[in-house]
């Protein structure tokens, strides 16, 4: 225990809530504590906007969707053509409390049945008939009475977020400055290649931390940096940005590595002598190991312009005109952007209070992370790979492949796996006496406690 004991002392506070006391120490408590956990039940979750379906989910009249959140359930359903005739229910019949529906499917005849004793709505959440009406008192089977109880619903980004307070702050407060610096990427006009799940042992927040900084490449990821030591790997090749409202993102710093726009993102280093041609070795280990991005037809731009240049400049000038040249050919033009805008792809961007888009190109890779259940130390993680596709291109519904065990080779690339491993490492290490906080980097990992922050402004409410 002499080791221990001669440690600094850690700002842990004793509430119940074990808010930041101090920005490097984030309190192990909050990712083990029950009462922690239900005081996010009560107070982060029924009041923060949330992704609960991809639009191409409920792509026609009537199509449904099932999100669930700890023990609370939602259906968002497609009542009319519009991008805007979407809402969501609160899964539950106003009779003797049923579920109405699970999982995913469409509403036939465009009603809501309820499979206990028949009573039906509109897919606009109106009562359309009661078995038996005459039976009860008047007051208790009136129009109001019986109409769903309606959340809050916006789309952005492709998506449909919901919040169940219904006087909750409009959604695009809560995801700015992000959503304006992701719009001119056509985030929104992207289309799932893949989806997947998996069940990790950790705390929700465990697992999504480990996507709130870069710093972690080097050892975690080593095929990504060439397996450099940490005396030839630069910890500082990313800026970070945290916003006051929990959000957060990191990108490239310009004139870092083997160049100053996204065709560096993997941040290794290079052979000087062969720039060029370790920036392709680059982004075609990342596109092999994140089955993604870069996709196949970017690194075959790439590849393509090995032995046309050793000039970085020339070759990051050629790339860009080529992958444009293609992707309009293609009938999926990419966004002309202004030149700080290049260095997105390959950031990531982090929503409040669970959701990442990582652009790249004319494609992107999104995660979602939340409770599963009721278990603190038990999370629902899911990973999305979207694309740019042209318009004349069928899109389909969009469906969840399946839900993966975090070992599965065949099902998850290995950056993922890589990640999967180390969260759930995390998590049992909380268990340990000699751990009574995480201590962060004041330089690294600034959007974990920003992310915190913005928490604990919730619980504190």
């Amino acid at each position: 225990m002499t080791e221990l004991m001669s440690r600094p002392e850690v700002p842990v506070s004793s509430g119940p809530l074990y808010p930041i006391e101090d920005s490097s120490w984030i309190p192990k408590q909050r990712y083990l504590d029950k009462e922690f956990f239900d005081a996010e039940r009560e107070r982060l979750w029924p009041h923060t906007w949330q992704m609960a379906c991809r639009l191409e989910e409920i792509p026609n009249v009537g199509d449904y969707v099932e999100y669930t959140i700890t023990d609370v359930s939602v259906i968002v359903v497609r009542h009319g053509p519009g991008p805007s005739d979407i809402k969501a229910f609160h899964n539950v019949c106003p009779h003797r409390a049923t579920q109405l529906a699970l999982g995913s499917g469409s509403f036939r005849g465009r009603l809501i049945v309820c499979p206990f004793h028949g009573w039906r709505w509109n897919i606009d959440g109106s009562s359309s008939m009661v078995y038996g009406a005459e039976s009860f008192r008047p007051e208790c089977v009136t129009d109001a009475e019986l109409a769903l109880h309606e959340c809050l619903v916006d789309t952005w980004g492709g998506c449909v977020f919901i919040n169940l307070d219904r006087d909750a702050r409009p959604l695009r407060a809560q995801l700015e400055p992000v959503a304006s610096l992701l719009d001119p990427l056509r985030v929104a006009d992207m289309k799932v290649r893949w989806w997947k799940a998996v069940r990790l042992k950790c705390n929700w927040k465990m697992a999504q931390e480990a996507f709130l900084e870069g710093w972690h490449v080097m050892q975690a990821h080593p095929q990504l940096s060439f397996g450099s030591d940490p005396e030839r790997y630069p910890a500082d090749l990313i800026d970070y940005f945290a916003v006051a409202n929990g959000n957060g993102y990191f990108m490239g710093k310009p004139n870092q590595g083997a160049g100053d726009d996204a065709s560096s993102s993997a941040a290794a280093p290079v052979d000087p002598e062969d720039v060029v041609g370790s920036t392709i070795d680059s982004l075609t280990i990342l596109g092999e190991t994140l089955e993604s991005y870069p996709l196949p037809r970017d690194l075959y731009i790439a590849q393509g312009l090995r032995t046309v240049t050793s000039d970085i400049a020339e070759f990051q000038q050629q790339f860009m005109t080529r992958l444009y040249e293609f992707y309009s050919g293609a009938g999926m033009p990419l966004p002309k952007l202004e030149p700080e805008a290049y260095l997105r792809w390959g950031g990531m961007f982090f929503l409040f209070p669970n959701y990442f888009v990582l652009p790249m190109f004319g494609e992107a890779q999104i995660y979602r992370s939340r409770p599963d259940g009721l278990d603190p130390e038990a999370c629902y993680f899911e990973l999305w790979a979207v694309t740019l596709k042209p318009d004349y291109e069928p899109v389909g519904r969009a469906r969840l492949d399946g839900v993966f065990d975090k070992e599965d080779a065949k099902a998850w690339p290995l950056v993922p796996r890589q990640d999967f491993g180390n969260v759930e490492r995390q998590q049992r290490g909380l268990h340990s006496p000699a751990c009574r906080a995480l201590r962060l980097s004041a330089g690294f990992e600034p959007n974990i406690s920003n992310m915190h922050r913005e928490l604990d402004r919730y619980l504190s409410a």
